[in-house]
């Protein structure tokens, strides 16, 4: 950034009110200092900045790799010296995060319910966070009405309508069309869109697809892929050789459909070909929340070994020496991939599983799309050293020039602080956004309203 900008954002900041309930005042009710270079990035320095996040579960980054995006996310604002409440209405679960140990208030919220509304003021957070459209859909409107000037933003995740898209024309047995997006879904995640701030894309393609299909305004949306430390060389020396590594692996939360239909590609199609060429060797299945039906995929005797949730997944992927990813549909950028590079583990995946994922470098091992070519691709990479280091190296390019985390966090910090200071201006040029939110308010709220004394009435009847 130009010095002679800096300067004059500072004293923008400086003329700011803090009046929290005073439109065009810094959200969050505080007076911040100017700006301050911060090593690679410049943060604004304030006295107190506080973050609500709404999470549609709580975070599990041990168990999805949703859940490892949300906790990138989290630590960057941390690094901020951000408040940070982490608020759902999702029960409780045995491997979700310990916020409080990463100095995070949690709060257990209610669906349809006036409590929220009590809540949010009390709390006056300068900026909301909303994990996915559909809790956007439950309490973006009690956010606009309860504190209209905190800065409003949407983590996609990924683009849902193009999952289930490209889930239904699997299902259908028909090639995905760019037509196939036409849905409800699709509605109501582009509305979503608009009727937030900002809006963090974690692929490139769904950049693409936004803006050149759906023609949502850049202004809207901002790229954050997955925040990744470099690869050293000191990184790369301390992971197992090709000899020291055995049998193939894939990982991936069961809860997820594109993960638990490439569980069944590879049982069905693609193992008996791979086993057949290489007897000794072994496929291990890893993942969250492997149900009856995954476990009766288990067979020894073929070397087709449910493993269930991992217990390290950088242990069990280092230890393996190729990882498959027959991913048949899906959208966003993949865990699985993203670990197997950081643990220099070669992969083969479908073109959907490596979309967005490596720009225009190699691939980290072998992209197919047919039982046979991934087969064949796997049997090669398993076997030939050579190729398989030659792969290796192109992961840690991937990782390395794709997903750098100081370039990424200083990228989406410099978003936060332009729409920060230029909220008016940001909001009067999103008509669209203005309007949905109107109705948004005059449906939603009213629904809500009518959910919630049924409730009470429910429960003073019993």
């Amino acid at each position: 950034m130009h010095p002679n900008y800096v300067g004059t954002l500072a004293q923008m900041v400086e003329q700011r009110t803090e009046n929290p309930c005073v439109p065009g005042s810094i959200p969050g009710g505080t007076t911040k200092k100017p700006l301050k270079f911060k090593g690679f990035f410049y943060v604004y320095m304030q006295k107190v900045q506080h973050i609500l996040i709404i999470g549609s579960v709580w975070p599990e980054p041990n168990s999805s790799a949703a859940g490892s995006r949300m906790m990138q996310l989290i630590e960057l604002f941390r690094s901020q010296n951000w408040n940070i409440t982490f608020a759902s209405a999702a029960a409780d679960s045995e491997f979700m995060v310990d916020l409080h140990k990463n100095g995070i208030e949690k709060k257990t919220i209610t669906l349809n319910n006036q409590s929220f509304n009590d809540f949010i003021k009390e709390l006056q957070p300068g900026i909301v966070l909303f994990d996915r459209f559909m809790t956007e859909e439950q309490y973006g409107w009690r956010v606009a009405e309860c504190c209209p000037d905190a800065l409003r933003i949407l983590d996609t995740e990924d683009l849902h309508c193009l999952r289930s898209a490209r889930q239904h024309a699997f299902k259908e047995k028909k090639n995905f069309s760019i037509h196939d997006l036409i849905s409800d879904v699709a509605k109501r995640e582009i509305a979503s869109i608009y009727r937030c701030d900002i809006s963090l894309i974690i692929s490139e393609y769904e950049m693409d697809l936004l803006q050149k299909y759906f023609k949502v305004p850049s202004a809207l949306l901002h790229y954050v892929p997955f925040l990744l430390e470099p690869i050293n060389d000191v990184t790369i020396n301390s992971w197992p050789t090709f000899e020291e590594r055995q049998h193939f692996i894939t990982i991936g939360n069961f809860l997820h459909e594109p993960n638990w239909n490439s569980v069944l590609f590879l049982k069905e199609e693609i193992w008996p070909l791979i086993k057949k060429a290489l007897p000794q060797a072994e496929m291990h299945i890893y993942g969250a929340y492997p149900s009856q039906k995954v476990d009766q995929l288990h067979n020894s005797k073929d070397g087709f070994l449910i493993k269930g949730r991992a217990p390290e997944v950088t242990t069990v992927m280092r230890n393996a020496r190729v990882c498959l990813a027959p991913l048949r549909f899906g959208a966003g950028l993949k865990g699985k991939l993203i670990d197997a590079m950081m643990n220099g583990t070669p992969s083969v995946t479908t073109t959907i599983g490596a979309e967005a994922m490596h720009g225009n470098l190699n691939w980290g091992g072998n992209i197919a799309d047919t039982a046979q070519e991934i087969a064949d691709s796997a049997i090669a990479l398993y076997s030939h050293k050579e190729q398989w280091m030659m792969a290796q190296k192109n992961g840690v390019k991937i990782s390395n020039q794709i997903f750098p985390k100081k370039f990424h966090e200083k990228s989406l910090l410099d978003k936060i602080s332009v729409i920060y200071q230029t909220i008016l201006k940001h909001r009067e040029q999103n008509f669209t956004g203005a309007m949905l939110m109107h109705h948004q308010l005059a449906s939603t709220k009213f629904m809500s309203k009518w959910i919630e004394l049924k409730n009470q009435a429910d429960k003073a009847s019993s």
